[in-house]
Formats: structure tokens, C-alpha cells, sequence
């Protein structure tokens, strides 16, 4: 027969329960901190390296710049062909970094998004203007063709129009000779 519990079982409950909720704090501290110490790999694979680029031809964003088509991006070296709007705060930020690249010889190219010639003229008038053409892409075509989804955003595009390598986000400083090792790497 069972009777009522003995005091000494209602105790040894009552501690358990009393412990609960410690151990799954204890258990939520480890995994958080277990994220921490390996975090998952941000990088994000392309599905365009590799690949040519699409066929595109986009009227001219300001009026000191002409327009860019694929047929621009070929040619004798790898250009850069970089992502941006005059509305995108890390734009600013990459922007010296933009012009180190020009002054270290690299020719390159844009594509702004969803923008008005007037804020981009101020854009550049006040950050500067690396590039040797601007197309404008009023409605993201180009960019979402090129498996872009956000600015600023920068493809390394070998002599042949093929994309060799995507940097998402902004270019920053330390990263800088990176994308000179990855146009170098496009020569080849």
C-alpha cells in the first residue's frame, strides 16, 4: 500500500525544484558562451563566382560619369565593380578606402541603387569619386541579378567579364589588401 510521502522524499523534491531553475540558467551561460568562443562563419559564398557576368546596360548616374554595360568590365585587367547609394551610411565609411584603391591604380566602376542624380552628385562632391563609371539601376535589377542584396557591396570581375571574388559590406582599411591580393589573383 502507498501512503502519504515521508517527509525525508518531500524534501529531496522540493531541494530538486529549488535547483531547476539554477541548472538551466547554467545550461543557457554554457551554450551562450560556447557561441561565443566558435562562432559560426559569417562568410557568405557567391553564387556568381565563377561566373560571367549578365548583360546589362544602365544609363549614366551623374553627369561627370558615363553609364557602365557588362561590355565596360572586360577588357585589359580586373576592375572593381562596386555597389553603393548616396542614402547608405557604410558607404561613407568605405569611401576613403575606395579611393586608396583608385590611387593604387585599380580601376573602378558603379552601380548606383535607387538614387537621384542630385543626391548622388552631393554624395560624391562630399566623399569623393573613385569611379570611372556610374550606372544608375533605378530598381535593383542589375544588382539582385548579381546576387547582390544589400550596399555597399564590391565584385572583383576578371578581363573576361567573369566575377572572381564578392565582398559584402564596406571595405574596410585592413581589408584593403585583400581585394588588391584578389584582383591580383584575377590577372591569372
Amino acid at each position: 500500500m502507498n501512503g502519504p510521502p515521508s517527509p525525508r522524499s518531500r524534501t529531496a523534491a522540493a531541494r530538486w525544484e529549488l535547483w531547476l531553475p539554477l541548472a538551466l540558467f547554467a545550461g543557457f551561460v554554457a551554450l551562450v558562451a560556447a557561441g561565443l568562443l566558435r562562432p559560426a562563419s559569417r562568410d557568405v559564398k557567391s553564387a556568381m563566382i565563377g561566373k560571367p557576368l549578365p548583360e546589362f546596360t544602365l544609363r549614366p548616374a551623374v553627369a561627370a560619369r558615363p553609364g557602365l554595360t557588362r561590355a565596360d568590365l572586360t577588357g585589359a585587367r580586373p576592375r572593381l565593380l562596386n555597389i553603393f547609394a548616396s542614402w547608405c551610411v557604410p558607404c561613407i565609411a568605405e569611401a576613403p578606402q575606395l579611393e586608396a584603391l583608385r590611387r593604387a591604380g585599380v580601376e573602378i566602376d558603379g552601380i548606383a541603387i535607387r538614387d537621384t542624380t542630385a543626391d548622388l552628385e552631393a554624395f560624391l562632391a562630399r566623399n569623393g569619386n573613385p569611379y570611372a563609371r556610374i550606372g544608375a539601376d533605378e530598381v535593383s535589377a542589375i544588382q539582385f541579378a548579381l546576387g547582390s542584396s544589400g550596399v555597399p557591396e564590391s565584385f572583383v570581375i576578371d578581363a573576361r567579364g567573369v566575377v572572381r571574388y564578392q565582398h559584402i559590406g564596406d571595405i574596410t582599411p585592413k581589408q584593403v589588401p585583400l581585394i588588391l591580393a584578389k584582383l591580383k589573383e584575377a590577372e591569372q
